[in-house]
């Protein structure tokens, strides 16, 4: 279980993980469970209570982990709460910035509206970058995937990675992940040459970050024939974007770079979805109980990043799992 993008430390989740397991448990035999020595077994325990995954009972006191279905839940329930606090905080912030625009000289916002400068706008963003790119990306594209222009792009990201040290995180939107071509020449090259990846169902905006300077955020203006772009400097405005998308990439799913591959039970359940078998067919094929079978699919799709099961099978394909 991996509860550090929920906001548990690694000392929270080892200990919690510990009494699911152990009920009931005194701090001295949690201590002896963990090999540690009992003083920080007790200030964990005092964090999870606080945080209402533990309850503390009797004399000598005995410990109880929340159930973990309920528990992670209201962490999930928190962080999504404090992301929707960062999209209204954008939204303020861009109410605020068009009233000020009218009066105000100083712009931090700056609007590009023909394609030739929209590209050299992300090319600068990618290039001048000291530390590291945060992307969101979802369709629409300037550059068609697979075609030589995203391959361009994909190689010089590559190189700035690995010569300069440069990080990129981006996270993919389901649409993206399915876009023809975009998985298979575009987003898995670019993973196995050192870029983070995750997937989200869906990204509210376009966005590119470049360390804490700048942002750009390209807007889908094409039945109007306008291409359009809005160049971010350094504000409340940046930050709140910044906000966003780390609320977004605690909460994405991290995308394998297809290297290794799943196991054959995971083959084998993505070829059972695929064929439309039922959820009771897939437990009485496995010998699985009806909560083991649901766990095991819910954790393939997140895995692939899916919010369907036809995309969880279409996805799989995409991969070569099957």
């Amino acid at each position: 279980m991996e509860l550090a993008v929920l906001g548990l430390s690694a000392d929270e989740e080892r200990v919690y993980e510990a009494l699911v397991a152990l009920p009931g448990s005194t701090v001295a035999a949690l201590a002896d469970h963990l090999s540690t020595s009992a003083g920080p077994v007790q200030r964990t325990l005092a964090a999870l209570c606080a945080k209402h995954l533990v309850a503390r009972s009797g004399r000598p006191a005995r410990y109880l982990a929340a159930p973990p279905d309920i528990a992670i839940n209201q962490l999930v329930q928190q962080r999504e709460r404090e992301l929707s606090a960062a999209r209204a905080k954008v939204h303020s912030l861009s109410e605020i910035h068009r009233s000020a625009h009218r009066t105000s000289p100083e712009l931090v916002i700056e609007q590009l509206t023909d394609r030739e400068t929209i590209a050299a706008a992300v090319a600068h963003l990618e290039s001048e970058a000291q530390h590291q790119v945060r992307v969101f990306d979802t369709p629409p594209y300037y550059e068609a995937p697979g075609g030589e222009g995203a391959a361009r792009n994909t190689q010089a990201q590559i190189a700035h990675h690995q010569n300069d040290g440069v990080a990129h995180r981006v996270i993919y939107s389901l649409d993206a992940v399915t876009w023809p071509q975009k998985l298979e020449t575009d987003i898995l090259p670019a993973v196995r040459g050192g870029e983070e990846a995750r997937t989200r169902p869906t990204l509210p905006i376009k966005l590119i970050i470049r360390d804490d300077q700048d942002a750009l955020i390209p807007f889908d203006l094409s039945r109007s024939g306008l291409q359009v772009a809005y160049l971010v400097r350094r504000s409340p405005l940046l930050t709140a974007l910044e906000a966003l998308f780390e609320g977004e990439w605690a909460q994405a799913t991290p995308l394998d770079g297809g290297v290794p591959g799943p196991d054959e039970e995971t083959r084998s359940l993505c070829r059972m979805m695929m064929a439309g078998l039922t959820d009771s067919a897939i437990a009485r094929v496995n010998g699985w109980s009806s909560r083991t079978t649901y766990r095991r699919l819910q954790r393939l799709m997140a895995e692939l990043g899916a919010s369907s099961r036809f995309q969880a099978g279409s996805l799989a394909e995409r991969r070569g799992w099957l």
